[in-house]
């Protein structure tokens, strides 16, 4: 099966290799990050994934910088001596002066060099560094913001150790390109650019900070980010320090990127700066050799997680787990923004049509999703050890019943069935039947809740009236705590627990990317990766991607929920329809759309989105020397990728290969369909993500050293406005109000006069982003009409806490559009 990276053009693939290769003989990769090392959030996984394709790229020329933390340096790094010497005299000197630095290898694939610094040992500084960042850009920090105070520490020892390293090179400086990661690594930038150190930045905001703040406040977000008093809001909540510290690096870094266009929407209200390049996160990724495998890790861990749902159901295990689906969402437990009321909403809505219809099929709907717990609750592990004894005893009598069998054959008898089991082992299944006895429902929560009474998930659980009756289709469990393979009840790994599941479900308001349903599109890590269907969102990054790369997403496994034009009403309808459909599919029909998500993964892979990183770094490479790289306008050197055909094989066309019109008797042909989802994969050209005048990049690149372009270069970037107007600060390095990457070997700081940021203008043309509206009536159950089955009337149900048993419904209402 060829690879998506197939379409791309050889001679693109050439011109892009070229340029990196020319850059990199004589230029250094440094990626600066808190999360370096550090497993704080999703950043972590962008840069671990991320570093094999990177060193691979750059080899001895890529370092990493972040924060020492002795527990984290223990179990992820291995100390050792620099072997390139300009560095060792730098960690040397800073060593001497009072820091405490460190080099070594980071632990994982691609063993990138990191250099980690003490910050802890540095706070003699603080009060130094404070004054020093007030003086250059009137940012005051707060004593009593510990994470604010790190990060100024952390800042002002990248630029200390980036200046020191430009003093020991001497006359044998290479090119320098820094991309700092979220705020805060962004006063490291801020510094750089104030002492005008001769290097290349790039910004990266993964989520701006002021949007996670007015999310997880229930605000109306996108329909109103054109009317936020942003200094304000951040104010109000007690970050404007923070909040001027990510915006004064947007507005003085040469590149500024984010994850995702509808990021970069956000970025331009909140943070005034609309983003060069638009980066989306990758995976590493391991394909399997034959599709079998994969099918046959889903089943070996579906297996496990039968076996903690028959002990965990243990006296109501009357449904067929052959029948049964899993469906799961994770991650951080914010209520609103990760979208579990609009999970749980379409949970019950669900359980009225799958009751209504009396379908065979069960869903157990797992949420894991951390929260405050003492323990595990008596009751599941009781279920557990009520389980292991049933196992026990089958067993032994099994054992029993086979020597018995054994011995008649070898006298050549046939065995008498009636001394097979004798009265000793009636008596002990007996004792195990009565024991396996319960005269109360499952439990939904599997741990002990501090804040029980308070709890979002629980208390619209008890609303809707999801309690696990026996005659319920839809079973909930609650496990708010990360999963872990040490586990008394639930022993399994996140991986592997999502092999054994059947779809994600992140319906999330607010997800700049969203690692977690990329994760399991392609589970990926060092030895192995893993893919299932999964739900994202039109206001995520992650959906977004995918609607703008597949011809259509449902039937490749990945249904996109409208949470940006519809209300929370109509988002929970067709979420409802996306669960109900996918109930619907045969086991057959499940296995061909887990065959087409994986198809998908190429699109998710580092060694493709790759590209786009590649991009900034040489953009930034152009801004800040100018005289030594060039952009043309032309278009000649921009990436190319081979246009689609102009009739797409969408899945709803091909109906021998369509997950819903496949039936068990229909021809199936892997290759064949292989070759038709691969032309429904929409591959665009790197343009749509790069909106500024930097669309093109020639071959000129590699003439580094060339000053024949120095007047138009310095034309074409005169209307940048990603900068502040400080000219003394943010003038090209090349220019004679800056300091060349040669001329100097101390880097002092200078007075600055100010420290404003550029004007904005609301430029953006893109639709009103619309949250959902508040709807008054969340608990009414409407029944989508179903394909294949006659438009009628439909009725709705309430589950309220007062009528938990749904058949009964009270209203009708009409029948909700089908998504």
């Amino acid at each position: 099966m060829s690879s998506l990276l197939d379409k791309l053009s050889a001679g693109t693939l050439d011109q892009i290799e070229s340029l990196r290769t020319q850059v990199q003989d004589d230029a250094i990769l440094v990626e600066v990050a808190w999360e370096v090392t550090n497993k704080v959030g999703g950043i972590y996984t962008v840069i671990q994934t991320k570093a094999k394709i990177t060193t691979d790229e750059w080899s001895d020329n890529y370092f990493l910088m972040g924060p020492y933390f002795e527990h984290n340096v223990r179990t992820q790094v291995e100390l050792e001596e620099p072997q390139n010497p300009v560095i060792k005299r730098t960690i040397d000197s800073m060593n001497s002066k009072g820091c405490k630095v460190y080099f070594g290898k980071w632990l994982i694939e691609g063993t990138p060099c990191v250099i980690l610094f003490d910050v802890g040992f540095s706070s003699w500084n603080l009060e130094r560094w404070k004054a020093e960042l007030w003086d250059c850009c009137a940012i005051g920090v707060p004593w009593h913001d510990r994470e604010a105070n790190d990060a100024i520490l952390f800042g002002f020892l990248i630029a200390w150790f980036l200046g020191e390293f430009l003093s020991q090179c001497e006359d044998s400086c290479p090119f320098i390109v820094t991309h700092f990661h979220e705020w805060l690594a962004g006063v490291g930038l801020i510094m750089c650019r104030f002492r005008r150190l001769p290097i290349a930045t790039i910004f990266t905001t993964h989520a701006t900070l002021l949007g996670r703040y007015l999310c997880a406040g229930n605000v109306d977000f996108y329909n109103n980010l054109p009317n936020f008093d942003v200094d304000r809001e951040a104010g109000e909540r007690q970050i404007y320090h923070r909040y001027c510290m990510e915006r004064a690096a947007v507005h003085c870094t040469h590149v500024f990127t984010t994850v995702s266009q509808i990021t970069a929407v956000e970025a331009e209200y909140l943070l005034k700066c609309k983003p060069h390049v638009v980066t989306p996160n990758g995976l590493n990724l391991k394909k399997f050799s034959a599709m079998h495998e994969f099918q046959n890790l889903h089943s070996r861990n579906k297996t496990r997680i039968q076996e903690f749902i028959r002990g965990h159901f243990y006296g109501h295990l009357d449904f067929d787990l052959d029948k049964t689906l899993h469906f799961f969402i994770a991650g951080r437990y914010e209520f609103t923004n990760k979208g579990a009321d609009v999970f749980l909403e379409a949970l019950a809505r669900l359980n009225y049509l799958l009751r209504t219809h009396q379908s065979a099929v069960t869903v157990i709907a797992f949420f894991i999703m951390p929260a405050r717990t003492n323990n595990f609750n008596v009751e599941s592990l009781k279920g557990q050890a009520v389980r292991k004894q049933l196992w026990d005893t089958a067993n032994t009598v099994k054992e029993k019943f086979g020597k018995k069998m054994y011995e008649s054959l070898l006298v050549g008898e046939l065995p008498n069935m009636n001394r097979m089991v004798d009265q000793e082992d009636i008596t002990m299944m007996k004792r195990a039947l009565f024991s396996a006895q319960r005269h109360t429902l499952p439990p939904v929560c599997t741990h002990n809740m501090l804040d029980d009474s308070t709890d979002p998930i629980l208390n619209t659980i008890r609303r809707i009236g999801l309690f696990n009756h026996s005659n319920d289709r839809v079973k909930v469990i609650f496990h708010p705590e990360f999963l872990s393979s040490t586990s008394p009840l639930l022993p399994l790994d996140y991986e592997e627990f999502v092999r054994g599941c059947h779809l994600g479900i992140f319906p999330s308001y607010y997800e700049p990317w969203g690692y977690t349903p990329g994760d399991c599109i392609i589970m990926s890590s060092p030895s192995q990766n893993h893919l299932i269907p999964s739900v994202s969102t039109n206001l995520s990054g992650f959906g977004c991607f995918m609607e703008q790369h597949i011809t259509d997403p449902s039937a490749y496994g990945i249904y996109i929920l409208d949470r940006r034009f519809k209300g929370l009403d109509e988002c929970c309808n067709q979420l409802t329809s996306f669960l109900y459909s996918f109930c619907q599919q045969s086991r057959r029909q499940r296995i061909i759309q887990r065959n087409r998500t994986e198809r998908l993964s190429d699109l998710l892979d580092w060694n493709y989105l790759g590209r786009y990183y590649a991009q900034a770094r040489l953009l930034a490479l152009a801004k800040a020397f100018p005289d030594q790289f060039t952009i043309d306008e032309s278009g000649s050197g921009s990436y190319h990728y081979t246009a689609t055909s102009s009739f797409n094989n969408s899945p709803k066309f091909s109906l021998e290969s369509s997950p819903h019109s496949v039936s068990d008797e229909e021809r199936y042909t892997e290759e064949e369909e292989a070759e038709k989802d691969r032309s429904s994969i929409k591959i665009e050209t790197i343009d749509d993500l790069i909106p500024e005048l930097t669309r093109t990049l020639k071959d000129s690149f590699g003439s580094q050293y060339s000053s024949t372009t120095e007047s138009s270069v310095k034309h074409s970037f005169s209307s940048d406005s990603s900068g502040p107007p400080n000219a003394d600060i943010m003038s090209p390095l090349g220019s004679p109000m800056a300091i060349g990457p040669t001329s100097v070997t101390t880097y002092p700081i200078g007075p600055t006069t100010a420290t404003g940021v550029a004007p904005y203008t609301f430029g953006i043309d893109t639709p009103p982003i619309g949250p959902p509206k508040a709807f008054t009536n969340i608990t009414t159950a409407t029944q989508p009409t179903q394909p294949n089955q006659p438009t009628k009337d439909p009725t709705n149900a309430s589950s309220s806490p007062k009528s938990p048993n749904p058949s009964k419904p009270t209203e009708t209402s009409k029948a909700s559009k089908k998504s």
